[in-house]
């Protein structure tokens, strides 16, 4: 890519987008197209058509998506597959229709089935079932790769696919009806902490800035006490916090700017496959992922350690544990001449650091 290649980033205020527009922006580019959900509504094939016509970038990286932690994912599945279907087949199309010169698109390594051999490779896709929980989700991703894959070989195009592991940093999603295990784990652990110091101050900030089911930090001592409970955390003679499942599945997780740097590093060195010669193209998406994993019970500890915690953890068994292993093969991008630089350690510290100011 040119230094003033025009790029758009769809969802460039997300977790995923707006690292990647950072990272665009530290190595030099500067000629970028954005648009929140509000000004485009992605899911609007008219309103995708007159902005693409209109605007006419030459890259695009496709970051919006609708995304979720496991109740999320099993509860607004017609919202997850609908959703995500509409985004991707309106960009991925409006591309081609316009001529991009190239189009990165981002899934999740939830797309491989739910007992694949592990590490995962990129060739284990569509051999088995997949996780329940998140099926619908997985489903729209698979088609998004499998969107790029046809219209390369159909029209030539350059159209890409990356599948990152589980993600965290800036910007995550705190929301805890709807976050990832890692920022819904640091936020409760964070309130944890606070309940046992005592620290109405730092509690009632905490809700101002992000709600809980309506309530802020305007309630009442009781009422956050009790939606508090509610997602886990209380305070009996000891505070606790609870955690989803056994806290024995493994989560591989990246920090954002690493997986940033690889989906800049692919944009500009991985091109498609367009070779009709070929009896089959498949899976030529690419991981993105660290090649390493640490249980969830792990993880908790590593957070308690990093927050100051002093609390006790509860593992409520009733609650799924979704899958229990999903560990990526980077063989493919490490041979490309990438890998991940940020250690969990120094991820963690920094994402805490974050979150609090």
């Amino acid at each position: 890519m040119n230094k003033k290649a025009k790029i758009y980033i769809a969802g460039h205020r997300g977790l995923v987008g707006s690292a990647i527009y950072r990272g665009l922006i530290d190595q030099g580019y500067s000629n970028f197209i954005l648009r929140t959900s509000t000004e485009l509504d992605l899911r609007n094939t008219h309103e995708v058509a007159h902005f693409f016509k209109n605007e006419q970038p030459e890259y695009v990286f496709l970051a919006a998506a609708k995304v979720g932690g496991i109740a999320a994912n099993n509860r607004y599945r017609a919202d997850f597959i609908y959703d995500n279907l509409m985004i991707q087949n309106n960009v991925i199309h409006q591309s081609y229709v316009h001529k991009v010169k190239k189009l990165l698109f981002l899934g999740s390594t939830c797309i491989y089935p739910k007992n694949a051999p592990q590490p995962l490779k990129e060739e284990y896709l569509l051999t088995n079932v997949l996780e329940y929980t998140n099926e619908p989700y997985a489903i729209a991703k698979i088609a998004g790769i499998k969107m790029c894959e046809s219209y390369n070989l159909q029209y030539g195009t350059n159209f890409i696919s990356a599948m990152p592991t589980n993600l965290y940093g800036p910007n995550d999603n705190f929301d805890l009806e709807k976050a990832h295990v890692l920022p819904a784990l640091i936020r409760k652990i964070h309130l944890g902490k606070a309940l046992e110091n005592n620290e109405w101050d730092m509690i009632r900030k905490d809700l101002n800035e992000r709600p809980i089911m309506g309530i802020d930090g305007n309630a009442s001592e009781t009422t956050i006490l009790k939606t508090l409970s509610m997602f886990g955390v209380e305070k009996n003679v000891n505070v606790s916090v609870e955690i989803w499942g056994s806290g024995k599945p493994m989560r591989e997780l990246l920090w954002i700017d690493d997986m940033a740097a690889a989906s800049i590093f692919l944009m500009n060195e991985y091109h498609a496959v367009t070779n009709h010669s070929k009896k089959e193209v498949r899976n030529t998406h690419v991981n993105i992922g660290t090649g390493s994993d640490v249980s969830i019970k792990t993880l908790a500890h590593m957070l308690k350690e990093v927050i100051g915690f002093q609390g006790s953890f509860v593992f409520n068994t009733k609650k799924p544990d979704g899958t229990m292993k999903k560990l990526t093969d980077v063989s493919k991008i490490n041979a490309l001449g990438w890998k991940a630089q940020i250690s969990l350690e120094e991820g963690l510290k920094k994402m805490y650091q974050w979150y609090k100011s």
